[in-house]
């Protein structure tokens, strides 16, 4: 018996995309013309994010190849068999399925779509080795160029479409954060605290996105010595009296994730952690002031130092400013060259949206000890930058009691 490599699963209609489809053509439109002064015939996205930023298609790898073939007359997306119908009925042009049958179907499926000697533009800081060369042995005469710089500049500006998409999701951590405020006690486990937020911020998703897919939202709650890392693990550790608290609200929705992080306090802080708290949120404010259209990136941040410089705090601080938000979540990439950090020199422009987000760590043993950060998220606009996040900081707010 002889079973496929390639098949298509035609198994339903497809669904309510998350944008419009001029949206995703006004996307497309802008690739192709970085292709074509790339002078390259195809594209070929293997990234979570480009395959989802121009098929509106979120892959789960588990150890199997991805892509999305975009030309002059289409775009495909391959995928594993494992998945069935749902990427044909996801993605924005066609699908096609490789199987298991058989060794290297993937890379079949991409020789059945890029016929031919052709400059096929893929990305650089994806491709592993192993997948290169298994590239040029199933595209043979092909030259390979990078894409991967030039989309990710073209994603940095946000359309009117992901703006209200991110605007509204900004709403959900929002909600996210109340209820991981009203979770907060002495005593209660800080996974306790993360799942009340998260069941929140599901809920409202499921409520706004009726046509979403629901799918990786979480919530990262720390407590005490646990606050020293920004993407530290939830875990049983049950919150004393005087901890200091990072509330970190991630809903996501179609690839699209945002964040909402806040400093808190359980019943008390000392004089020394009010100090700290307050020099972050100073730092907090200027920094949201210091974005706007013609900002550089490292001008901020080297601005920002300053400030901690003069509380000598600056050995504290432990990471960038803040970054680009858009196609983003803690498992694949985001735009890095729009990252508030003193080695990226991008200036800011109308339609680009970034976070504001300071953090200082203090060693377990000293005055004030913990790690403190503040988060908003920021849409440039000609006049300035609009801020879109709204659950309040500081010490008068979030000293739970």
């Amino acid at each position: 018996m002889t079973l496929p490599s390639l098949i298509t699963i035609p198994n339903g209609d497809h669904v309510a995309g998350t944008f419009s489809a001029q949206e995703m053509q006004r996307r497309l439109d802008k690739l192709r013309g970085l292709m074509d002064r790339l002078r390259v015939d195809t594209a070929l996205m293997t990234s979570y994010h480009n395959i989802n930023y121009y098929g509106d298609f979120l892959y789960c790898s588990f150890g199997r190849s991805y892509g999305l073939v975009i030309n002059g007359q289409g775009q495909t997306s391959v995928s594993a068999n494992i998945d069935g119908g749902q990427p044909a009925r996801r993605t924005v042009g066609e699908n096609l399925v490789y199987t298991d049958w058989q060794k290297d179907n993937y890379y079949k499926a991409l020789a059945s779509l890029i016929p031919g000697r052709q400059r096929v533009g893929i990305e650089f800081d994806e491709v592993s080795l192993q997948m290169l060369e298994k590239l040029k042995a199933a595209l043979p005469g092909c030259e390979f160029v990078d894409i991967g710089i030039g989309a990710m500049k073209l994603r940095m500006i946000k359309s009117s479409e992901e703006i209200e998409h991110i605007g509204k999701m900004t709403r959900v951590a929002d909600l996210g954060g109340e209820a991981c405020a009203e979770a907060v006690a002495v005593g209660v486990a800080e996974h306790e605290v993360a799942l009340h937020s998260t069941q929140a911020m599901v809920r409202e998703i499921a409520r706004v996105f009726p046509d979403g897919e629901l799918q990786d939202t979480w919530t990262w709650f720390q407590s005490g010595i646990n606050t020293d890392g920004a993407h530290n693990p939830v875990t049983t550790r049950k919150i004393q009296r005087g901890d200091i608290l990072s509330l970190n609200c991630f809903p996501m929705v179609a690839g699209y994730y945002v964040a909402l992080e806040r400093t808190l306090f359980a019943e008390s802080a000392t004089d020394e952690h009010l100090h700290l708290w307050e020099v972050n949120c100073k730092v907090h404010d200027a920094g949201k002031a210091l974005i706007k259209p013609g900002a550089v990136c490292s001008d901020i941040a080297n601005a920002l130092n300053e400030i901690y410089a003069e509380h000598d705090l600056l050995q504290y601080r432990t990471f960038g400013y803040g970054h680009s938000f858009g196609v983003l979540c803690h498992y694949y990439g985001r735009e890095a060259g729009l990252e508030l950090r003193e080695d990226v020199d991008t200036v800011l422009e109308p339609g680009m949206v970034v976070s504001m987000e300071p953090m200082i760590m203090v060693p377990e043993g000293q005055p004030g000890a913990g790690g403190y950060r503040e988060h908003d998220i920021l849409v440039l606009e000609e006049s300035g930058a609009r801020n879109i996040t709204g659950f309040p900081y500081g010490p008068e707010r979030n000293i739970i009691t």
